[in-house]
């Protein structure tokens, strides 16, 4: 057992140092083009809305969720596109899939990207069709950088929001899951045991994506990881899941939230079944 707790240590320490790397370049990479897509997005056609807020989604952490809600409030996204975008969030979960599998992490995001695309288009019609109900507030408002100097960007967004907030957390739930799968390998066999739930988990995966909470779908990342579980239930869960960047949307509007969650719930669950159907 000391052997497994040293070896979960280890590797949980190497995989936080690699995501508060990665989270300070893609913050960097967010204030630098803060306004700019307001703007970009102002002047565009709705088809843009969803090539660029699924982009935005597939940027690993909170930032693309929480930018999207954004847009969505102020005016400049569709709710499809709002929808399809939290389809392709992956939270600060991504930074531990690239640390983990960054081959496989990467072509994830890239399917994410395109789903998240096609479910905005799909969600808009179904909206327009079916007369669904959504966002009535929104203004067309845009966001503004925020530019206070360096100590002010190294306490408030490297210190404050990623160490504090994000990184502890990350690293808590990482040295969880692994500690969780290393002991199910050693005592529990979960080689054997865990084949013959795949499906099940797969529907368990799309449930606990309806948390809005980063960490608890870092369990799914480590069965994967540790080649326990198909690509079909880490997708699944992945669509269905969006870290926290549903927490500003449940402050704003919880009738909309609860919306998102439930098309992403029905597509998570369909592109998923059609992926395990295909040996995935």
């Amino acid at each position: 057992m000391y052997t497994i707790i040293l070896k979960v240590i280890s590797e949980t320490i190497k995989i936080s140092l690699l995501v508060v790397v990665m989270m300070i370049v893609v913050d960097v990479v967010n204030v630098w083009t803060r306004g700019k897509i307001g703007k970009f997005l102002k002047h565009g056609k709705q088809f843009r809305q969803y090539i660029t807020s699924s982009l935005i989604g597939t940027i690993p952490g909170c930032i693309g969720g929480f930018t999207n809600v954004s847009l969505y409030i102020h005016g400049m996204i569709s709710f499809g596109a709002l929808v399809g975008a939290m389809a392709a969030v992956s939270g600060d979960e991504a930074f531990v899939m690239l640390a983990m599998f960054p081959k496989t992490a990467i072509l994830l995001f890239a399917i994410l990207f395109i789903i998240g695309i096609i479910i905005g288009w799909i969600t808009d019609w179904a909206v327009k069709k079916w007369h669904i109900p959504t966002c009535k507030d929104c203004q067309s408002e845009l966001i503004h950088p925020d530019h206070k100097g360096i100590k002010h960007y190294i306490k408030e967004h490297i210190w404050k929001h990623i160490v504090k907030r994000h990184l502890l957390k990350t690293a808590l739930w990482t040295f969880g899951a692994l500690l969780i799968v290393e002991i199910g390998l050693h005592f529990w066999n979960l080689e054997t045991l865990i084949p013959r739930y795949t499906l099940l988990l797969l529907f368990v995966s799309a449930f606990i994506g309806l948390i809005p909470e980063s960490g608890p779908h870092l369990i799914f990342i480590t069965l994967f990881a540790n080649g326990l579980i198909p690509f079909s239930v880490l997708l699944t869960s992945s669509i269905v899941q969006d870290g926290h960047g549903m927490l500003p949307m449940l402050a704003y509007s919880v009738k909309d939230s609860l919306l998102i969650k439930g098309f992403n719930m029905l597509f998570g669950l369909t592109i998923g079944l059609i992926v395990y159907s295909l040996g995935w």
